[in-house]
């Protein structure tokens, strides 16, 4: 069933709560909704787990407030959905910046909750080059991206979605619904809040929250990713965990939950149920 929770600042959040079993709660990535996780969900309730997803503020089905388009809120938005449904012991799945909101809701909020984690094609511990990360992405990449919301958020993101599955640079065979289906999740959303995440998956630092995460944590992401780049991200992410599990899935691009849907169940499963 779909339900919704009112924040504390009066924002409405949207969640699905579908199985039962032991609780596996999922953080999308931007500009998408909890739909994005759809295959993964439906999988892994079929195999015995409840699962939770939420739509971020600003995105999907959530309200579409001014403010709060920053990591801190979206892991204080999770932290107020975990409390409302009562939960005390769950594993987190974050998909790119669905990560960043993970990692920063387990070190801030989650400590002794959460049993485990996976981190998906996630931003962290951080996108953007700076001058103490000197291997990350340059700022104009991001500027651009703005400047392409702003002009033409519709046709931004039908090409957007080209580079996000890998189509663009035919990994895959190209499939007109995925792009159709990305473009209606994305449009759902709000252009402000969509506007405002670049800076926050973009430029929010995490390298001291991943030193703070103690329980085992997969890192999983596609080979090749031009989105969220595995040697700025992933790679630097396994460095800095203290139970991190790399794991890549050849060829995969950055949608890899669409693409390589079953791939990613699978992974999933797998480290769900051993490690």
């Amino acid at each position: 069933m779909a339900q919704m929770l009112t924040t504390t600042d009066g924002t409405s959040i949207y969640y699905k709560d579908w199985g039962e079993g032991p609780v596996v709660v999922f953080s999308h990535g931007w500009p998408l909704s909890s739909d994005a996780f759809e295959d993964q969900m439906l999988f892994l309730a079929e195999h015995g787990y409840r699962v939770i997803a939420f739509d971020r503020r600003g995105h999907g089905r959530s309200s579409q407030p001014w403010a709060g388009h920053n990591i801190d809120q979206y892991a204080q938005d999770m932290h107020q959905l975990i409390e409302h449904l009562g939960l005390t012991e769950f594993a987190l799945v974050g998909h790119s910046t669905g990560g960043a909101v993970v990692t920063r809701y387990t070190a801030k909020y989650g400590q002794h909750k959460v049993t485990k984690l996976a981190l998906i094609a996630a931003v962290t511990p951080l996108m953007i080059k700076r001058d103490d990360y000197p291997d990350g992405v340059d700022s104009d990449v991001f500027d651009e991206m703005r400047a392409n919301l702003l002009a033409n958020r519709a046709d931004f993101y039908l090409d957007f979605a080209k580079a996000f599955y890998g189509y663009d640079k035919l990994l895959n065979k190209t499939s007109e619904g995925i792009i159709q289906n990305f473009w209606r999740i994305a449009m759902q959303g709000s252009i402000k809040a969509h506007y405002d995440c670049i800076h926050a998956f973009s430029e929010t630092d995490l390298r001291d929250d991943l030193t703070q995460i103690t329980v085992p944590t997969l890192v999983l992401y596609g080979t090749a990713d031009d989105i969220v780049p595995p040697g700025i991200c992933s790679q630097q992410t396994v460095k800095l965990l203290k139970q991190g599990v790399e794991e890549q899935i050849k060829g995969a691009p950055h949608g890899l939950c669409t693409t390589h849907k079953n791939e990613v169940s699978f992974a999933l499963k797998e480290f769900l149920s051993h490690h």
